[in-house]
């Protein structure tokens, strides 16, 4: 398995924008399926984003066209820049990496706080 560290949340006031990084320990993040998910009090925990080794994205529809997941493999990163942030974005994000292999890795999860 991999280490996760992530960093960039915090509280923006509705319309604003926030970009979350996370950060691969090792030399496999070339072959990574890498994901953002997110969970809401009293709510199961739902895929954000992601994007496979080859630069392929999927999102969750209430987030297409506002956030954008994107890779670095020079810096073993990967991030989502979510803008015209909503309430309802409101969240513990974590990131995920899943190897072709099956195996899966989680951050440690970073609070994202949508309020005026």
């Amino acid at each position: 398995q991999v280490q996760l560290v992530e960093s960039g949340g915090g509280l923006v006031q509705p319309g604003g924008s926030l970009r979350l990084s996370c950060t691969v320990s090792g030399s496999i993040f070339s072959i990574l399926t890498m994901g953002w998910y997110r969970q809401a009090p009293g709510k199961q925990r739902e895929l954000v984003a992601d994007i496979r080794p080859a630069g392929t994205t999927n999102y969750l529809a209430s987030v297409k066209g506002r956030f954008t997941i994107s890779r670095d493999a020079a810096k073993n990163t990967v991030y989502l820049q979510m803008n015209i942030l909503e309430p309802e974005d409101t969240a513990v994000y974590y990131c995920n990496a899943l190897s072709p292999f099956g195996s899966s890795s989680w951050g440690q999860g970073i609070q994202v706080t949508v309020s005026s």
